[in-house]
């Protein structure tokens, strides 16, 4: 018996069991497969195959289904992405044709990525903490208010509230915006905000008082929004329609409700994904009770060089700025979901480096 050849079983019956969902027998894998071996031999395989943890056998009489390692062996050994079909490279490439805004696009990649996979998607607006500033306005707003306009790399305009005790010269305040545009295009918000500290000591900014370091502490506040993010969920009904208990997904719908621990899952997932940047936990692996029978896909998107160190960064040398991803069941057709969520991430990452691209798998 070679090792080989049974994990060759083991596949064939992780692929049979997603497509039909009841146990595989041996009789069932002769049929299907061009293994060219006899069903006794290959019902010794699977007998080893359970007893090294891969399958079990829910029923004596029964046939075998993969466990959480058996899904792990055979998500580890696909060596690439299953190519999308034209209708499906064409509806991703008219996605995003007619959306308004950034937020429009996401909402629609969740819905687009939902149909493709018959799971629940869930794509995460970019966040703050990862966006580079990519121009500034600072508007009188009142006689000691100033509104701050912000707009990011990536799109998304945020906006803040600073309190002066005077306006300054209408003058001096456009020289300091342009100043801060000019040395701070490109730069993180936190790495922005160390910048404008360091203006903050210029004379030439002497008659701006404190307003250097407000501008400063804003842009500081608004890197710690990464948790408040947005998510554009889709899909959960029709998970619930391909289940005939839905009370068997009622763990999953629960996790769904806790925002920040999913988030903090399928960021940590993006970042530590394969070379194509997508990454998979599988029941326990995803340490949430809740998603104990539930398997998680997540892709990272808007991947740019990180600044000033590898932290948070994946195998691809590059740090996301935001992730997308697929949530259903164990016996979840992985091939389909690891090449939906790649070939969706890489448009958006397309869509927000404002870069044309062909998706070409």
């Amino acid at each position: 018996m070679t090792q080989t050849r049974r994990m060759q079983v083991l596949r064939a019956v992780v692929e049979d069991y997603i497509r039909s969902q009841e146990p595989v027998g041996s009789s069932a894998l002769i049929a299907r497969h061009n293994l060219k071996v006899s069903s006794a031999t290959i019902r010794k395989d699977m007998a080893a195959l359970e007893d090294e943890g891969f399958l079990t056998q829910p029923h004596t009489s029964a046939g075998r289904v993969p466990t959480e390692r058996g899904y792990r062996y055979f998500v580890d050994s696909l060596s690439e992405f299953v190519p999308l079909t034209e209708p499906q490279r064409e509806a991703i490439r008219t996605l995003l044709d007619g959306s308004v805004n950034l937020q429009d696009a996401l909402q629609r990649s969740a819905r687009l990525l939902a149909r493709f996979t018959g799971q629940v998607a869930v794509v995460a607006s970019p966040a703050l903490s990862k966006a580079r500033l990519w121009h500034l306005e600072v508007i009188a707003v009142s006689s000691t208010s100033l509104l701050a306009v912000v707009v990011t790399d990536t799109g998304r305009v945020a906006q803040h509230i600073l309190t002066v005790p005077h306006l300054p010269d209408g003058r001096h305040l456009q020289e300091f915006c342009d100043a801060v545009n000019a040395r701070c295009s490109t730069q993180t918000l936190r790495r922005a905000a160390r910048t404008i500290r360091v203006m903050h000591a210029d004379a030439t900014h002497a008659d701006l008082e404190g307003l250097p370091n407000r501008l400063a502490d804003a842009f500081e506040t608004m890197a710690d929004e990464e948790r408040t993010n947005e998510l554009f969920v889709a899909g959960v009904s029709t998970l619930a329609h391909q289940h005939d208990s839905v009370q068997d997904l009622t763990p999953l719908f629960d996790a769904l409700e806790e925002r920040a621990v999913l988030m903090h899952l399928m960021s940590q997932l993006s970042t530590a994904g394969d070379a194509n940047g997508v990454g998979v936990a599988i029941g326990s692996e995803t340490n949430n009770p809740d998603l104990a029978h539930a398997a998680v896909v997540s892709g990272g998107y808007g991947r740019t060089t990180p600044y000033g160190g590898p932290d948070a960064v994946n195998k691809t040398g590059q740090e996301p700025i935001a992730f997308v991803g697929s949530i259903g069941p164990t016996h979840m057709n992985y091939e389909i979901a690891m090449a939906a969520v790649h070939a969706v991430a890489r448009y958006l990452t397309a869509l927000v480096s404002n870069n044309d691209m062909e998706i070409t798998r």
